[in-house]
């Protein structure tokens, strides 16, 4: 979304309006997406039909080796070859058209918010001394996913891109293999399913951190806890979750707003103290009371202050103290020379409803 002209020049009838036009693409978008997600799924179920049958074929094969023509032989195994590839790569965009219906769907559910808090009374009323404080939301909101984006772009052409360009090689290695050394070839094959694999859970590991599917079934508490152990395993990163309090469900908006502002202070501590010469602590503490949620993610890394709010290389926190201030929250920043910085906010309870 551009917002044209500077936020004090900008009305709040012209940023309506624009929240409007972008509610109303991110709609139209979703659509197609939706629909291409439709009928990826119903090719999915033909693909997946088709390499049971030549799976079977190949199976009934294995004992007739002698006795089949070896053009039928290499036919029926670049067949197999060709499904499987095509199998990847339909299950590779099923997943990011998928990441890409649930981000819009979060999308939109921030613009018709953000169209309410507009058209709020309350809100008109402090339109003089806010300044045009709902512009200014809006482009951090927009900022902040544009980071994120740039962050997953290089994630995704560094790890999983770079190993499915590879597999065109190893597939055209194998191809030619099953002329002269059908073992060879086979090994080759293995060497292409493990890299496949790898692929694939680096693609699982993006999805998880662009919506845990988790965090709907289970809620805030156990996607936390699988998301930190999965992190330190890739990171290996010291990184230790506890929990006090009573566990239970939070209305959907809240459990997203807080998992995902655990999420990022996790990752820009690990990223601020990636050329410190200490053993990286991370600790992430959450303190649920009858009244409020209460956050503390603190390390032993670089200390950090306030300061860093009101620069332009801290967008993540400065989003996370706004979110939080939304809520009628309170954030803080404690930072000791030499002790590391300690990052703590708290929200009030919202009880999840299902009225």
């Amino acid at each position: 979304m551009s917002i044209s002209g500077s936020t004090q020049e900008l009305s709040w009838e012209e940023f309506r309006k624009e929240v409007q036009a972008e509610l109303e693409q991110t709609q139209r978008t979703l659509r197609e997406v939706s629909l291409m997600l439709e009928q990826s799924r119903g090719e999915m179920t033909k693909l997946t039909q088709r390499n049971a049958a030549i799976t079977s074929h190949l199976q009934q094969m294995q004992g007739q080796f002698e006795t089949i023509a070896r053009a039928d032989i290499r036919m029926a195994y670049e067949s197999a070859l060709d499904g499987q590839q095509r199998l990847f790569v339909l299950r590779s965009q099923m997943e990011k058209l998928q990441s890409d219906q649930d981000w819009m769907q979060r999308y939109i559910q921030l613009l018709d918010k953000t169209l309410g808090m507009i058209q709020a009374d309350e809100l008109i009323a402090k339109t003089d001394s806010a300044g045009g404080r709902g512009a200014a939301l809006m482009e951090m909101v927009v900022d902040a996913q544009e980071a994120v984006r740039q962050r997953l772009s290089k994630q995704m052409h560094d790890g999983p891109a770079q190993t499915l360009s590879n597999f065109i090689v190893q597939t055209e290695i194998a191809s030619r293999l099953f002329e002269v050394d059908p073992e060879k070839a086979r090994d080759e094959l293995g060497n292409l399913k493990s890299s496949a694999m790898v692929a694939f859970q680096k693609v699982r590991n993006f999805i998880f951190e662009l919506r845990p599917m988790m965090l709907d079934d289970l809620g805030l508490i156990p996607t936390l806890r699988r998301y930190i152990a999965t992190y330190k395993d890739q990171t290996n990163v010291d990184i230790s979750f506890s929990i006090h309090g009573h566990e239970r469900r939070f209305e959907p908006h809240l459990e997203v707003m807080i998992f995902r502002a655990i999420q990022d202070l996790v990752g820009n501590s690990i990223r601020i103290n990636a050329e410190q010469p200490i053993k990286l602590q991370v600790e992430v503490l959450v303190v649920v009371d009858d009244s409020h949620i209460k956050v503390t993610v603190s390390d032993n890394g670089k200390t950090i202050d306030e300061s860093v709010l009101y620069d332009n290389t801290s967008l993540g926190l400065k989003f996370i103290k706004e979110r939080v201030e939304m809520l009628e929250g309170i954030f803080e920043i404690e930072s000791i020379e030499g002790k590391g910085s300690k990052i703590k906010f708290q929200v009030p309870v919202i009880e999840f409803s299902k009225n």
